[in-house]
């Protein structure tokens, strides 16, 4: 397609509706949840991609300072830390998706490649050593490749686990190494398939190390694909890390992407994408701690018991039980890293609560989302309303400079941010006096 004849179906996409409401309003433990505004056209407002012109960062909060861990990676997604201090990056991208065709799929293809996402994913892990700890990693060495699309990683003992799109692949792993040669052998499949819509899988291991909890975005906005097609999908499931036998954990979490332990209570928190095209207030992602056996309500409800009436048939049943999410991150801000401070040396109020890096809209008109926010906590909960970390990832001309994703501390107590627009690392310490 022609660029102006491109152009000319993104504006019609984009419509007028507009957000009535503030981010904040749609933040926190009671996020506010007006009608939905429903229609075939949605709301398109994304920030082109452009990249951090030389000399530039993001804007961090008073009381840090942000520098370059490392530049001129290939799309940086996602994070691990391995004991040494060696960071292993994921360079990754969504994997070819022959099976979403038609003419809504292709346009939103384009809109994606706009905002950056469009570029063939490397399939590699990278590692960055920063050995006399300044910051910035001096040592960079491909550590895995021929990857599938790779995300989530995790250090079970002798086991490295990296999700693939399509199945968790066990690596073997001596301290130190720079690379792994040894082919992967596949602990368990994951829902996978030639739509594979959210294709993000990430994992994190239980503390005695004999489970994995795998997060598995749903196969569409809200089941119009048929629910044969999400089969395992928008949950969380436990693998077994000797025989790979998996079962759900729970279910109805749309787009379910960071986990993490919270350090007082050790339960399993998730940062969830929510649903898309109802408004630009509506719905907002958020944060929960996870319970086993729990239902949090996708695709037939959102927030407990506000019924999606765009799912058909319904299921009282099912929203009846619905578990309401602990903490609402806002609309449309695609939040997905997430991390606790624990180990973290950044300053008050940075040390008790939970990272989060928020990739950014393009449903919302005006845009949300392109920040690392921090949730404090107090007794294992939320306790207060959200802090900005980095911002300044959005020119003032719309365009996004980079995109946060994944979040991490480091060994020396600093916060990894992972920038899939910017192709670079960032690392937030604490200033200096």
């Amino acid at each position: 397609m022609r660029a102006p004849l491109l152009g000319f179906v993104l504006l019609a996409l984009a419509g007028c509706e507009q957000a009535s409401l503030p981010v904040g309003a749609g933040t926190g433990p009671s996020p506010q949840l007006p009608p939905p505004k429903p229609g075939w056209i949605p709301t398109v407002n994304i920030a082109p991609a452009r990249g951090w012109p030389e000399g530039t960062a993001p804007t961090p909060a008073e009381g840090l300072r942000v520098q370059s861990f490392a530049a001129g990676l290939d799309h940086p997604r996602w994070l691990h830390v391995l004991p040494n201090g060696d960071v292993l990056v994921a360079e990754t991208n969504a994997p070819p998706k022959p099976g979403d065709s038609g003419i809504r799929s292709w346009v939103m293809r384009r809109v994606m490649a706009r905002a950056g996402a469009g570029v063939p994913s490397a399939n590699r892990i990278t590692l960055l050593r920063d050995a006399d700890g300044d910051g910035v990693a001096e040592t960079r060495s491909v550590f895995l490749e021929g990857l599938n699309s790779p995300f989530g990683m995790a250090l079970v003992g002798e086991n490295l686990f990296v999700a693939n799109a399509d199945a968790v692949v066990r690596f073997p792993y001596r301290p130190g190494e720079t690379r792994i040669a040894t082919p992967g052998e596949v602990l368990a499949p994951l829902p996978g398939g030639p739509i594979n819509h959210h294709w993000t899988k990430n994992i994190v291991a239980s503390a005695d190390g004999t489970k994995l909890y795998a997060s598995i975005g749903s196969n569409s906005n809200v089941a119009e694909r048929g629910l044969e097609a999400e089969v395992d999908r928008a949950a969380i499931l436990e693998i077994d890390t000797r025989s790979g036998a998996r079962r759900v954990f729970a279910s109805g979490l749309r787009n379910p992407v960071g986990m993490a332990w919270e350090p007082q209570t050790r339960q399993l928190w998730t940062a969830v994408n929510e649903r898309d095209e109802i408004g630009s207030d509506l719905v907002p992602d958020y944060m929960t701690s996870v319970r086993d056996g729990g239902f949090y309500g996708w695709p037939y409800s959102y927030y407990g018991q506000v019924v999606d009436e765009r799912v058909q048939p319904p299921r009282p049943d099912l929203v009846a039980r619905a578990i309401r999410p602990d903490y609402a991150l806002g609309p449309h801000t695609a939040s997905l890293g997430l991390a606790f401070a624990e180990g973290s040396r950044l300053p008050a109020p940075f040390r008790t609560g939970a990272f989060v890096g928020q990739h950014g809209s393009w449903n919302r008109r005006p845009p949300s989302g392109y920040r690392v926010i921090f949730v404090p906590f107090a007794d294992g909960r939320p306790s207060g309303a959200p802090i900005d970390v980095l911002t300044g990832f959005l020119d003032a001309g719309g365009n996004a400079l980079g995109r946060p994703v994944g979040v991490v501390i480091d060994r020396q107590g600093g916060l990894l941010v992972a920038d899939d627009v910017g192709n670079r690392i960032w690392r937030v310490s604490a200033a200096t006096r």
